[in-house]
Formats: C-alpha cells, structure tokens, sequence
C-alpha cells in the first residue's frame, strides 16, 4: 500500500487517505452562499480517494467580504450539509474552512472598513484598515464559535481554522501587522489561541479541529520567522488535531501558492522543522505545490508530515488517489496556475487547463461509453486533437489521428521550451500516452488535403501580422524559434504586444543562452497577463536579473539591418536599439485550410491550452452524442 493511500486518524475519525484537498477560491457561490456547483466540485475529490475535503473558506463575520463569491459561514448550514452528504458515501472526512481576511479583504462589497490589528496598510490594495477595539475582537472570537458550532450541525467532521495567507489571525500573531499596546499586542498568538479555544468547545468532542498556519511570512526583519513559529507551534500542537504549516504574507502572497517557476514541494524543509518542533503531539501536513504522487510519498515515509495537501493536483485530476491505488496514469498538474487561480475582478470559476471539467462538474458531462461506436477521424495531434481522441475512445469509438508533423503534442510542447516551463511537456505526455493506451490509431508526418469522411478538425494556427515595417535585418516568429531555428550572432529583440508568459520567458531563455537581450512592451511593466497567475513581479524580476533591457511603454515601428526604431506610447518620440533579429511575440491566426462542422482550438481561434483541450472534449462529445454515422 503506498503511504498516499494509508488511512489516517484524526479525532477518532479515519480518513480513507493520508491525501487533503485544501481550502481555496472557486467564485462557485451563489451571493455569498455554497452552491449545488460546490457539492459536484467536492463529490467529484471525495470520489477519487480524497482522504480530507476542507470547503472553501467562509468568513465567520460579516465585516468580512474579501471577493464577490466569498461564502459567509452564517449562510453555510444548508450548503455544509449537501457537500457532506454528497462526500460520505466516500468515506472522506469534509471540515469546514473558517477565517476572516481582516486587512487583505476588500472594502468594496462590504462598504466598510477593513478589520486588522494596527492601521498597516495593505500592500495590495493600499487601503488603510482601522484598528480593531475590544468589542470587534470579541465579536470575531465569537464568529469562530457560532461557526463551528453550526459546522458540527451541519454534520461537518470539523473545521480547519485559518491563520495563513489572507487572515486576520496571521495580522494579529506577526510584528508586520500587530503594533497594538495590549495584551494582544504583547502577546502576538493570543487571539489565536482564544480562537482554537472556543473553536474546540463549540464543537464537542470527537471532531476535527485543523490550523492553517504562516510559519514563514518571508520578511525576518519583523514577520514570523520559522524559528519563531517552531516555539508557536509547540504552545499550540494540544489544541488542534492537525497543523498545516504554509509560508507568505501580505507582502509575499504570490509566495503561498506560486505557479511552475518555483520547484514542487517548496515547503518541505519548513514542514520537516514544524514536525520536528511538534514532536508527535499533532499531526502535520506537507503544503506547497505537491503535485507528484512520487514526491508525496517520499514526504511521508521520511516522516516530513503524516499528510500531504494536493490541491491543485486534485483540480488537475480528481481521481489521483484512484489511480495512485490502481498503478494508472495521473494527470499531471503543471503549476500554471492560469485556470485555479481565480481572485481577480472577472471572478472566473475554478478549472483546470488540463482537466477545463474542473468547476464545471454540473456543465460538462464526464465521458461514458457509447452504445454505437463508429469510426471517427481526428486531423491535428496537438491538445485539442488529443483530448479529442482520447474522450472519444473512452466513449468506444474507432478512432483515428492524423498529425502532419513527426509528433504528437503540437504547440503544447512548444510552449515547454519557454523559459520556466518545462513542465507542460508532462502534460503533453500524458495526453499522448492516454490516446496510445485506449488503443487510437496514429499516424504522424500525414497532411490531411480534404478529408473523406466527417472529422473533427484540430489544425491549429499560423503565425499572425506584424504591425512593423520590417525594411532589412531578420524577424523570427517565435515558434520558428522555439522550434529549433537558428538565430544570426548579434543582439536580439523580443517584441511582445500579447503581455503573457510567451515574450518574458523566451527574452529570459535567451539571455540565459548568453544572448544580448531586449524585450518591448506597449505596457508599463513586462508581462502584464501574468498578474492572473501570480508571476508579473517574480518575472520582472527575473528578466532584470538576467540582464534583459526592458523597453517599456514603447512600441516596435521599424525593423532595419543592425537596429530597429521604437517609439514611446505617451510621448511619440523614436528611438534606436540595436538588433541582429527581432523574435515576434504577437498574436497568431486560425489555420483555416481545412473547413468543417467540428472544429477544436486554435483553429477556431488561437488562445490558450486551456481552450483547446476543452474545446477538444466539447466536440469529441457533441459529435457523439449527435450520433453522426462517419
């Protein structure tokens, strides 16, 4: 038995699995309130050998909205007791996440001030919180009890409190936020304490009581430092049945969760010291960026922690606990974090850019078998013909792919070869394995002219215009590039009108390879997409320590032999930078050579690998369940 699947005690109760899939954003709530998408999306972990479900945190007072879809834990009994119906039947242990963001909420919905410890701005948002009084302090405490006690109502197996990145409960325990003058002030894990108290006696014996806590807020000139938190923790292991140390702070939130740049398991070393400080009296649980089953298991048997979180592992593919016992394939999470993370103001509903039926469990149908299998033509080996073949062999169908290159994955594994991101070629991998083992006929280095027979039509895209002038020199698209072409010797300018991670990562790949290197941006910052996965000021950072010359707020207008002309957006004024090759960065055109009924991806319209895996399983099921004889 591998140690992910051994089961655990915690309260007298036994999860099936030593795997939690932890509290985070979805935007599934209905207002502020547990929706039947929010059953679906945790049934859907609960059946795939979760051990632990901790439900998306609901504020435990009202002076708490930090997002539009934030659940408040007064409106949660109905919601708390569908998921837990929905999760039993699993044998999963379902515990309710509890917090209040205090200073890092949002004033914006809740139109008053935020709650915090001291007047300390927010990094984010700038805005000065006011100073919590005795009275506010004691409502909070009073929050956590009501909320705990209507959890255990709800037939919750207990609660996991909240003192990590985003709560009240980390402001009040760090020097960063706490400069009060009371007792609170003098001693920093007061409140907490009082709150696990309360927590514990609201709901009675025999329940789980879990602590989420920021054991390294990154700023040791006055934050909580792992030294510090190995004392914290050893006042605290008595009073809860699990400890889930995490690291970051208002000043390091991209820190807490980072995407595919920061290595898997970055937490172990911390998690191994907490473990250590705790000496057995708790239970811990290894957190940051787990996604491989082998590292998981290796974090166990060396006794790092008696749990692993795989959260975004499990958006990735809800059944990794299955297939972890049956010796199946897993897909792979890649850290991207452009589809899970959703805390920004379009309020997107939690997916996955592998597994886009994340979220949308009660939408997007999961693929059955069909009564009447045909054979199907796929054109195009990229993510969008892959998924295509993949669902509709699981769905019985005789299945053909036709790729015109010599291999499978197309700009998938492109995109691998950008700076950083290495880790997108797992998941064309897997995609390719999935089509091989379900038995899909494949032929590579096939141009499909005019197909004779219905097919889904997955071509992808070409290279899109430029709006330059390109009067000498050499100008490279960018997937010329990356797919092995040569570059003259000289310096090197990316132009990058997108703003994702395309321009900033192949500008830090070739300053990497010893190039001179420039990147222009119309924008004030290099890469603004990136904000959406938490990477924008870790990559500008990168670029500046790479030495790439950022030309911000410019816009490329000429290409010569030796230099090209940029020009300032705000002032209109020109300027020279020296270059031997452009490399074009822009947005690509729909390969629009072969027509047809079912098409998939970027040849709908070039985006991203999100869209074409899902735009592939979409055809793959409406071309079967329209039953269409091929």
């Amino acid at each position: 038995m591998s140690a992910l699947t051994a089961p655990v005690e915690l309260a007298g109760r036994t999860a099936p699995s030593r795997v939690l899939f932890g509290p985070h954003e979805t935007n599934l709530a209905r207002g502020r309130v547990f929706s039947d998408r929010h059953v679906a999306y945790y049934r859907t972990r609960a059946a795939g050998g979760a051990g632990i479900v901790v439900t998306e945190t609901a504020s435990v007072h009202d002076s708490d909205w930090p997002y539009e879809r934030a659940p408040l834990a007064a409106l949660a009994g109905p919601g708390w007791s569908s998921i837990v119906d929905a999760c039993r039947p699993h044998g999963t242990l379902v515990l309710a996440g509890l917090g209040h963001a205090g200073s890092q909420g949002s004033s914006a919905y809740s139109q008053s001030a935020l709650w915090a410890p001291s007047r300390v701005p927010d990094v984010a948002s700038r805005e000065l919180p006011m100073e919590m009084e005795e009275a506010d302090i004691a409502a909070l405490v009073a929050g956590f009890a009501d909320a705990a006690a209507l959890a255990a109502e709800s037939g919750m197996d207990g609660v996991e409190i909240d003192a990590g990145q985003y709560s009240l409960l980390r402001q009040f325990a760090s020097g960063l936020t706490n400069q009060r003058g009371d007792a609170y002030g003098a001693d920093r894990s007061l409140l907490l304490r009082e709150v696990l108290g309360v927590v514990r006696e609201a709901l009675g014996e025999g329940r789980v009581v879990g602590l989420r806590l920021s054991c390294d807020e990154l700023a040791p000139w006055a934050g909580i430092t792992p030294e510090q938190a190995a004392v914290l923790v050893r006042d605290l292991a008595g009073l809860v049945d699990y400890l889930v140390p995490v690291r970051g702070s208002a000043m390091s939130s991209s820190a807490t969760r980072p995407d595919l740049h920061t290595e898997p398991g970055f937490n172990l070393d911390l998690c191994r010291g907490i473990t250590e400080a705790v000496d057995g009296r708790t239970r811990t649980v290894l957190q940051g960026s787990v996604v491989d089953p082998g590292q998981a298991g290796r974090a166990l048997g060396d006794g790092v922690a008696d749990l692993v979180e795989m959260t975004r592992a499990q958006i990735a593919d809800p059944e990794l606990v299955a297939k972890v016992r049956s010796g199946a394939a897993v897909r792979p999470c890649v850290l991207s974090n452009q589809k899970c993370r959703v805390r920004d103001n379009r309020n997107p509903i939690v997916a996955c850019i592998g597994e886009p039926r994340s979220g949308h469990e009660t939408e997007d149908p999961a693929p059955t078998g069909t009564d009447a299998p045909r054979a199907v033509l796929v054109i195009g080996g990229g993510p969008a013909g892959l998924e295509a073949a993949r669902v509709l062999a699981l769905r019985g169908h005789r299945v053909e792919l036709a790729e015109r290159s010599d291999r499978l994955g197309g700009l998938l594994r492109v995109a691998a070869k950008v700076g950083g991101r290495e880790r997108l070629a797992r998941l064309a991998d897997w995609l390719e394995g999935e089509v091989r083992r379900l038995g899909v006929r494949i032929s590579t280095g096939v141009e499909v002219s005019a197909p004779d027979r219905e097919a889904i039509v997955a071509t992808g895209s070409v290279a899109g215009p430029r709006n330059y002038t390109v009067h000498g020199g050499t100008v490279l698209d960018v997937v010329d590039l990356l797919s092995g072409a040569a570059l003259p010797d000289g310096p090197v300018v990316v132009a990058d009108p997108v703003g994702d991670y395309v321009g900033a990562g192949v500008a830090e790949l070739l300053a990497a390879q010893g190039r001179q290197t420039a990147i222009v941006s119309q924008d004030q910052v290099i890469g603004t997409q990136l904000a959406l996965t938490g990477d924008l000021a870790d990559a500008n950072a990168r670029l500046q320590r790479a030495g790439v010359a950022l030309a911000k707020r410019s816009v490329l207008r000429e290409v010569h032999d030796g230099h090209v002309v940029l020009q300032d957006r705000f002032t209109a004024q020109r300027r020279e930078l020296p270059c031997a090759v452009v490399i074009h960065c822009g947005h690509r055109l729909p390969d629009e050579t072969l027509g047809g009924r079912w098409r998939a991806g970027d040849c709908v319209a070039p985006r991203t690998v999100h869209e074409a895996i899902l735009e592939g399983r979409r055809a793959a099921m409406a071309l079967s369940r329209e039953g269409i004889l091929l």
